[in-house]
């Protein structure tokens, strides 16, 4: 039975929607066949979440099992909200619990980018990081970018190995979306510790994907820049 706030929600996301959007999204997004887009742009549906984060972990549910783009999304963003609001690590557990059992939802990279550092990285600050060699090692394209994605909460926190060891772990990966969130990730250390990302970069810069060094490099120096890029 579907509840009265679930309905609500729907009710609001087609309210929402706007063709232009839509006809955006499906360029940018190339849905699955069997996905529905709306159209109903990113800070809206993070408005919605903030309105609704209060609900329960079975509707989130019924949200994630749904083939409308935007009713996933909106689904995640609650998560995130409530990861953000959580009072301990025991809650923090239960909400990284039902993400993990909804990678499969989290299947197109907005998705994943929206989700990923909040959701998981925030839980990962208090737990070992073993889920991410699992996630790396999956044959779906999507489990392997929130491992890499997830990160970013950690990179923030001063905490790097992580990431640096899924760069080397996924240098050979056949994604090119994999090569692009690797090289964001690096990024991110090098806003915080260039240092850090140039000893790597020393170290492993031949042996990864181009395009994942010169999205590392976008905010070195021009002259350090170029060092990298040439042996990348």
């Amino acid at each position: 039975m579907t509840s009265s706030s679930l309905e609500r929600l729907r009710s609001e996301l087609r309210e929402l929607a706007e063709p232009k959007v839509r006809t955006q999204l499906e360029r940018v997004l190339s849905p699955a066949a069997d996905d529905e887009l709306l159209g109903v742009r990113v800070p809206v549906l993070r408005g919605l979440a903030r309105s609704h984060r209060g609900l329960r972990s079975v509707e989130v549910a019924d949200l994630l099992s749904s083939r409308v783009h935007e009713e996933r999304f909106v689904a995640l963003l609650v998560l995130a909200e409530q990861m953000r609001l959580a009072p301990d690590r025991a809650a923090r557990g239960k909400l990284a619990d039902i993400y993990l059992a909804h990678t499969d939802r989290v299947d197109n990279w907005d998705l994943v980018d929206g989700s990923a550092p909040v959701v998981l990285g925030t839980w990962l600050l208090d737990e070992p990081p073993g889920v991410l060699e699992r996630l790396a090692a999956s044959t779906s394209l999507w489990e392997r970018r929130i491992a890499v994605v997830a990160t970013l909460t950690l990179i923030r926190a001063g905490r790097y190995g992580p990431t640096f060891s899924l760069v080397v772990a996924l240098r050979r990966d056949p994604e090119p979306l994999i090569h692009k969130a690797l090289g964001w990730m690096l990024r991110e250390i090098g806003r915080h510790d260039e240092r850090a990302l140039a000893d790597f970069l020393d170290r492993h810069a031949p042996g990864l994907p181009r395009i994942t060094v010169r999205h590392a490099t976008e905010r070195m120096a021009p002259e350090l820049r170029v060092r990298f890029v040439r042996r990348g």
